[in-house]
């Protein structure tokens, strides 16, 4: 079921809202960034997250194929999301839930979790080992 939750980065510069039915499922990637970043994340349409404060705070990083904008908090280095747009997903954001100020750890450890082998490009396939991530 969709929920609205709120969000924010370590200092509270940056807030938003995000509409998630954590029941499609949570996503961790290995990935250089998402790896060295343990980004455990929710992707939501691009309609689905709403700014309250602190845009103007928010710096931008893009590596690899720079498809995807990480941002980051340019106050505290909190990474609250990443922007994207693919050919079957439309235009998205990749939610960290770590910075959901209203989910609780019973809600975040039923939702279901896929892991993708981001390391080397094969999103399709889950990597041979996840416990690290």
């Amino acid at each position: 079921m969709e929920q609205t939750f709120h969000g924010s980065c370590h200092c509270g510069a940056v807030r938003f809202e995000a509409d998630i039915d954590l029941d499609q499922g949570t996503s961790k990637c290995n990935c250089s960034s998402c790896a060295k970043g343990r980004f455990w994340k929710a992707f939501i349409d691009a309609s689905a997250l709403r700014m309250t404060a602190g845009s103007d705070h928010l710096t931008e990083y893009r590596f690899g194929g720079k498809t995807i904008a990480h941002f980051f908090c340019r106050t505290c280095g909190v990474k609250p999301f990443g922007r994207g747009e693919t050919a079957n997903m439309g235009a998205f954001y990749a939610i960290n839930l770590a910075c959901l100020d209203d989910l609780t750890p019973e809600a975040l450890l039923a939702a279901p979790v896929e892991y993708q082998d981001g390391r080397h490009d094969h999103w399709e396939n889950q990597p041979a080992e996840v416990r690290h991530l």
